[in-house]
């Protein structure tokens, strides 16, 4: 059934939501795949069966990518989160805590502040 894992009646949604659905549960069914792939890989003791699963996998990994860039277009929020934590090096409660002016999470190292690597430790009082 085309609807199946939709939590509203089709008929209340529009094209770009059943769209987005799509891509999100392709997504879901990519990663899925990944996961399943790596613990094949781990698993098998014939290192050329290992080497083909990894390349599927690999491929798995691509159109993940693909499909995260197609909802990063049509999803604003979460284009703006994606553009806040990917990338970064930063513990990643650390970006948050930065982002929203909250206590850094539990990620971030023993003894910092949660923001010297940015140098923005250093500014705060500044302004007396």
């Amino acid at each position: 059934m085309a609807s199946e894992g939709l939590h509203e009646p089709l008929q209340l949604l529009d094209e770009a939501i059943i769209d987005q659905h799509r891509a999100r549960t392709s997504l879901c069914e990519e990663l899925e795949a990944i996961d399943w792939y790596d613990q094949r890989v781990k698993a098998t003791s014939d290192a050329s069966l290992a080497a083909v699963l990894a390349h599927n996998r690999d491929e798995e990994k691509e159109h993940a990518a693909m499909l995260l860039e197609w909802l990063r277009r049509h999803d604003p929020v979460l284009d703006g989160h994606l553009r806040t934590f990917l990338f970064t090096s930063e513990p990643i409660t650390q970006v948050e805590a930065e982002m929203t002016g909250a206590a850094p999470g539990p990620d971030v190292a023993p003894g910092t502040q949660g923001s010297e690597s940015l140098g923005i430790g250093s500014l705060k009082g500044a302004e007396q």
